[in-house]
């Protein structure tokens, strides 16, 4: 996390931070959504569907692997990816804890 002091925070808030920082792009919420509609997918399917470059696309596939969010298989030349639900749940009920507290009706509690 470089300069960020990192260690003046929980694991998990360092943890939900890395995983935002890697859902923080566009074109990997589009890989994303794409996976899991498809449930598994070679790479050059993703850049046909996406319509970036292979290059463009490995860079993007390559930050969400680093976090785990996705796990690659090789088939011949090919690479074939596919969601790591483990991970995928675990990502999602901490946006859920995180993003799940209500706030109250009155408004005019806020500035």
């Amino acid at each position: 996390m470089g300069l960020t002091k990192a260690e003046i925070y929980t694991a998990e808030q360092n943890l939900i931070a890395s995983y935002a920082k890697v859902l923080g792009h566009p074109a990997r919420i589009a890989i994303l959504q794409h996976l899991i509609k498809v449930n598994s997918c070679v790479c050059g399917d993703i850049v046909d569907v996406i319509g970036l470059s292979q290059p463009t696309i490995s860079q993007h596939l390559k930050e969400m692997k680093n976090i785990n969010l996705i796990k690659g298989t090789i088939e011949g030349t090919s690479i074939c990816y596919c969601i790591n639900q483990e991970i995928y749940h675990q990502i999602k009920g901490y946006f859920n804890v995180l993003l799940g507290h209500g706030f109250s009706s009155d408004s005019s509690s806020c500035c």
